[in-house]
């Protein structure tokens, strides 16, 4: 993994960024409502660099991801990828971008075509972008498949004839058979087992040195995304809570939500008792969010500025950005060790 910094060219910019899905109701459908899934969101992503997206189900993450690729039209907001805005873009002039942005599934099943070899899916996408002649594409099938530890006799066979682990090496591989700069991880590990999970892991981490790859990766486990990422933001409810590099997050988290998801991770060390914050409440509808800090339902150092007034992402220092609060004037300022 790369050291972002030592390496701070951007090569991804998210800007306000939201995507809202319209509610229908009533004998004619209109429009009653919007599901706020992605609620003015703004990062940046450094070349070489993995920043890990973590959260609750329903958090946006995964509607996050396909915004970035253009697979779903941000509602507003500007996507920026090596300096180009491609929140606009018409499909005919973002198709020949998508061979530089690339997406790792999480289902592995689902997502590769049980009536092609796997030769094919890899070679798939090289034939849409029509970037290699039929010599180099076999060459490119077999150094692919064996950089994810796959012999070239893999191109042979089909979809079904592989574990889920090997399924999603053969996702992986297709994502890089277009030489993308950037690849985004959708969940990659979460429906595989636990004993495959760090091996993929790994795959990836390998990659990246290999193909110089930039990484955005979405996961619900802390302790996967601490593994691969070099920063970490959280998200809740369709916004960023907390963003920083992930010493300092998993060492000193500041944001209430953010103190609860780690507390939850187990711990290997006997030594340090870790007393677990247990949230109250269930996660609001993203249709119908609180007025103010979305976390105030369930936030236990909730007071009145929390119920009217929306927190915005704040520096902390060292690259540490949190929306709460509990750190910013006029209120007094809360260590994290207190709160």
């Amino acid at each position: 993994m790369s050291n972002t910094e030592n390496q701070k060219e951007k090569l991804v910019e998210v800007k306000n960024l939201k995507k809202y899905f319209p509610v229908k109701g009533g004998l004619l459908q209109r429009t009653v409502g919007y599901v706020k899934a992605v609620d003015d969101v703004s990062f940046d992503i450094y070349k070489g660099e993995t920043l890990g997206i973590v959260g609750e189900s329903g958090s946006g993450k995964s509607t996050l991801g396909r915004v970035i690729l253009r697979l779903l039209d941000p509602t507003e907001g500007t996507i920026t990828f090596e300096g180009t805005d491609i929140s606009n873009l018409r499909q005919g002039k973002i198709r020949p971008l998508r061979k530089d942005m690339q997406m790792v599934f999480q289902d592995p099943y689902a997502s590769l075509n049980p009536r092609m070899s796997v030769g094919e899916l890899i070679e798939e996408p090289m034939l849409v972008q029509k970037t290699l002649g039929k010599k180099e594409r076999k060459e490119m099938v077999i150094e692919l498949l064996q950089k994810v530890g796959l012999g070239p006799e893999a191109r042979l066979k089909y979809p079904h004839e592989f574990s889920g682990g090997q399924r999603q090496r053969i996702g992986i591989a297709r994502a890089l058979s277009t030489k993308p700069k950037f690849i985004i991880g959708d969940e990659p590990v979460s429906a595989l087992d636990v004993s495959v999970q760090s091996q993929v892991l790994n795959i990836m981490d390998d990659l990246q040195d290999d193909f110089d790859l930039t990484y955005l990766f979405i996961a619900h486990d802390l302790s996967v995304v601490k593994h691969i990422s070099d920063r970490v933001a959280v998200m809740y409810l369709g916004r960023i809570a907390e963003i920083a590099p992930k010493h300092s997050l998993y060492d000193k988290p500041l944001h209430p939500y953010t103190q609860a998801l780690i507390s939850a991770v187990p711990s290997t060390d006997v030594t340090k008792k870790k007393e677990k914050i247990k949230l109250t409440g269930e996660l609001p509808s993203p249709s119908n969010p609180p007025t103010g800090c979305s976390f105030h339902t369930r936030c236990p150092h909730a007071h009145d500025r929390c119920h009217v007034e929306r927190p915005e992402l704040t520096d902390m220092g060292d690259g540490h950005f949190v929306a709460c609060h509990l750190y910013t004037e006029p209120e007094p300022k809360i260590e994290p060790e207190t709160v």
